[in-house]
């Protein structure tokens, strides 16, 4: 009996060692590596900056750290001398005693100074991170539950704009459960892109509840206030992709709204607007023109996928709180407005967000789109100067 033990145990331990390194093999394929101007695995300090500002508020966070740390020392090391030392177990008598005056300036005028002392390191930066004088671009930042608008108003690239949002493959893999790759959640269907070297002011407002635009690595955070205007700027010293997140709890899907900023050399930023420009004058659409349905239908699709199915998915049958489309009392409706007025306005307090950023053209055709699609048959079309009409 011991002997066949001893003579199968190794062919056991080899057998398991083999699952063993087959399973740390898979691990090792899915492990997530650190995203160059994004988060870094075990990361403990500030995301490596790549302005100037950034880099003063890093110097800055160190500084304020070793103080603190500092007067920690101190503070905790002359308590626990005096508990030590003076206990009443060696011998020690509480001293009984009014207040000092020396005592009461010193505690008063020292904790002072520590603190004028770093109001003055933090103002420089704090009055540089405010002047928003000089900017080479102006870039608006709307934020939308859940994505972000972006409308160049001045500098190269003036008159274009467009949405970004969460990449829909992301958002398939959150759904399934399989997160997958450095940049998970991070990736966005249309990034934005600015020059390097060159000063961007971002002005952020909000279209329903409070965002943040937030990009560590560029050392910039500003709230998004619907009603309000608000501005920050940087100016990016090398190229490259850099991450944020919205950093203001702002609905359920506050965790889907990555922002994605493209730093180009000046040769590449002008590439790009030329063709972003020609693709806008391709898109542009006649608010007048009388579509098909079949036309309205084929653009109704490439619109919903990129808007709508994240939510109410291809299928259109909806998950959890949010509603199907297919079968839906509203989208059936004989009276058109009524979807018209749901996909510009919104419902239920932003659980269905308002889509008015959209053009005329491009509502008309998902709405279209959803009333003749999946088991949707109504034969009904919109066209866009009802959608135009509706606005008003």
């Amino acid at each position: 009996m011991t002997t066949m033990k001893l003579s199968t145990w190794p062919r056991h331990a080899i057998r398991g060692g083999g699952v063993l390194a087959a399973w740390l093999a898979a691990q090792a394929a899915h492990a997530v590596e650190s995203l160059p101007g994004g988060p870094a695995v075990n990361q403990i300090d500030l995301a490596p900056p790549v302005t100037h500002i950034a880099s003063e508020i890093q110097w800055l966070h160190n500084v304020m750290l070793v103080l603190c740390l500092l007067i920690f020392i101190g503070v905790f090391s002359v308590m626990f001398y005096s508990i030590l030392k003076h206990r009443k177990s060696v011998g020690h008598k509480a001293a009984h005693f009014h207040e000092s005056v020396a005592v009461e300036i010193a505690w008063t005028v020292v904790p002072l100074l520590i603190v004028i002392a770093m109001g003055a390191m933090a103002t420089r930066t704090v009055v540089a991170m405010k002047d928003t004088s000089n900017a080479d671009l102006t870039i608006k930042a709307t934020g939308y539950q859940w994505k972000w608008g972006y409308d160049y108003l001045r500098g190269e690239g003036e008159g274009i704009g467009f949405l970004s949002m969460l990449d829909p493959q992301q958002r398939a893999l959150s759904d399934a459960g399989t997160p997958k790759g450095d940049d998970y959640l991070l990736k966005v269907d249309n990034p934005l892109v600015v020059p390097v070297g060159r000063k961007v002011r971002i002005i952020t407002t909000a279209n329903d509840v409070i965002h943040a635009w937030m990009v560590p690595a560029l050392g910039v955070k500003q709230d998004a206030i619907p009603g309000f205007v608000r501005d920050t700027w940087f100016r990016a010293d090398k190229t490259g992709d850099f991450y944020g997140q919205c950093a203001e709890l702002c609905g359920k899907e506050h965790a889907f709204m990555p922002i994605h900023v493209r730093v180009l050399s000046a040769k590449d930023y002008s590439a790009w607007v030329e063709a972003k420009h020609k693709e806008m004058a391709a898109l542009a659409d006649d608010p007048n023109k009388v579509w098909t349905l079949d036309a309205l239908k084929e653009r109704g699709a490439k619109v919903y996928a990129a808007n709508c199915a994240a939510c109410h998915q291809a299928n259109g049958k909806g998950a959890g709180p949010i509603k199907p489309l297919d079968g839906s009392p509203v989208v059936l409706d004989a009276d058109k407005i009524a979807e018209i007025t749901t996909v510009l306005q919104g419902r239920n307090n932003g659980a269905m967000p308002s889509w008015r950023q959209l053009s005329d053209t491009e509502l008309a055709a998902v709405i279209t789109y959803t009333k003749n699609n999946w088991s949707n048959k109504t034969g009904q079309l919109v066209q866009p100067s009802e959608v135009a009409a509706a606005r008003k």
